[in-house]
């Protein structure tokens, strides 16, 4: 058991910090969920062969070649995820919402002709476009009689020095969760749940409880340009200029509701990490004619690379029931870091259908294996985290539908996409890939346009509270409904 000379002496050791990314971050930043105007999420973004919609700048830039005047779009949006998680069969719901600006821009043609042949329009544009939205909240709930992250913490604090110990380890063994186990010469550990190592086997049955919030977004502030051909074929190209926010926390809480676990109370960890960063990309396409009906579309996106900011703080309390209370405080940190997602390619085909409507398809490559972590200030080594990278992800396959039905000055629309699951073969998550289902109207003046949308993007994923071979994984099921709006000027 711990002696008062071996508190004071943890109390004054310096700690060494750990870092807090870690290789969910990369889909986190890399999956691209396209936002935008009303009228592309009411198609499924099915755009890489379509024009006429600012939120083609960070898909396919050629679409701008459409444009004959100038527009100014602006799209706020109504964001609702309702979370329902499932552990130890007990069920438990939470949700998020958010009102947001999703889109808003504008297109100011400089060359406008209508000859059929040689240069019929160049284009410039800017738009910010929101492409992803991390605001969750979710709660997992449950009796578990196998194991507590008390056991995973002393798991990694195994071979490392007591007064060495740092991170979460360090701070379950501040507040008692954690203890020296007796004859070990103070390397290994042993948790309350097992009264510190004097009963073989421990005793679990405590009532476990994590809130996870997750905040922020990644948006684009796209700047382009297009090149009309005599009506047949479109070129553009766009710079990226990359932001994202980002504010996630769990508070995991474990409590002995049923005074099964000899002195033991309950204990609550904390851990936040407040990320914010830039990034820089480059996307190519082009858009061809052959008939009058049909459209081909092709673009490229280069690797966006990010430099990363983050400030990563933890804490933990506990309670026993002879009325002791302890808590501690790691010292805050902050590191940066470089981020470099995968290249993306994607072809789609339009087709249309005289005055009445258009149908549209997309098909999108990503090869998540790709991404990357670098150096940005400091000297940390990346090689596992790469390694794990390669190992645990996967190409994606999307594939985006979307339909248009003009009826005088209305437009009906509707869309589906499916964004396939980004890990390999054998991986917990496998099937974990998203579908978004989406519905609009439109009303179109000659200067003035009005959309409206609804879209439904739905997964599940198998979530590990901490890495222990007796942990029961969590299932939770995400539903984010999205009502967006967007207003169009045309001069």
């Amino acid at each position: 058991m711990k002696k008062a000379i071996i508190l004071l002496i943890t109390f004054l050791s310096a700690i060494t910090v750990c870092r807090a990314q870690t290789i969910d971050e990369v889909l986190w930043y890399s999956q691209l969920f396209y936002g935008g105007t009303a009228r592309f999420q009411a198609m499924g973004g099915a755009f890489t062969a379509l024009g006429g919609d600012l939120s083609v700048l960070s898909q396919n830039p050629a679409g701008l070649g459409v444009y004959r005047s100038m527009e100014i779009s602006l799209s706020p949006q109504m964001y609702y995820n309702n979370t329902i998680s499932s552990y130890n069969n007990t069920e438990s719901n939470d949700y998020a919402y958010q009102f947001n600006l999703n889109q808003a821009g504008f297109v100011f043609p400089l060359v406008s002709r209508n000859n059929t042949e040689g240069l019929s329009g160049l284009n410039f544009a800017y738009s910010f476009n929101r492409t992803n939205n991390f605001n969750m909240n979710a709660v997992i709930s449950g009796v578990n009689n196998n194991s507590s992250m008390a056991d995973y913490w002393a798991d990694i604090a195994s071979g490392i020095y007591f007064t060495d110990l740092d991170g979460a380890a360090g701070a379950a063994f501040e507040v008692w969760i954690l203890d020296t186990l007796d004859g070990s010469g103070g390397y290994e550990y042993a948790t309350t749940f097992s009264e510190y190592g004097q009963n073989t086997n421990s005793t679990y049955g405590q009532t476990v409880r994590r809130l996870i919030t997750r905040e922020g977004y990644a948006g684009e502030h796209a700047f382009s340009v297009s090149v009309n051909y005599g009506h047949k074929l479109y070129v553009g190209a766009t710079l990226g200029i990359n932001k994202i926010e980002s504010y996630s926390t769990y508070e995991h809480t474990e409590m002995d509701n049923n005074s099964l676990i000899f002195d033991f109370n309950n204990f609550a960890y904390k851990d936040v990490v407040e990320t914010s960063g830039r990034g820089f990309s480059l996307k190519l396409g082009a858009i061809v004619r052959p008939v009058e009906m049909l459209r081909l579309g092709f673009a490229f996106h280069t690797p966006t690379v990010y430099r990363l900011d983050e400030y990563y703080y933890d804490d933990i309390r506990s309670e026993f029931d002879n009325s002791d209370y302890y808590t501690w405080e790691n010292d805050p940190f902050r590191f940066s870091y470089t981020l470099t997602t995968p290249l993306r390619a994607m072809a789609g085909a339009a087709i249309q259908l005289g005055k009445s409507g258009m149908l549209s398809a997309d098909y999108e490559f990503v090869d998540y294996r790709m991404a990357r972590f670098s150096k940005a200030s400091d000297s940390y080594d990346y090689y596992y985290d790469n390694q794990d990278i390669k190992d645990v992800y996967d190409i994606a396959h999307n594939i985006r539908l979307g339909g248009e039905f003009r009826l005088n000055n209305l437009y009906m629309r509707a869309g589906y996409a499916i964004y396939g699951s980004p890990f390999v073969k054998g991986e917990d998550n496998e099937d974990n890939f998203q579908s978004v289902y989406s519905a609009g109207l439109g009303l179109r003046q000659k200067n003035f346009s009005f959309d409206v949308s609804y879209a439904l993007r739905t997964n599940a994923e198998m979530y590990f509270m901490y890495n222990h071979p007796e942990i029961n994984p969590a299932e939770i099921e995400y539903n984010r409904h999205m009502v967006t709006a967007t207003l169009g000027f045309r001069f």
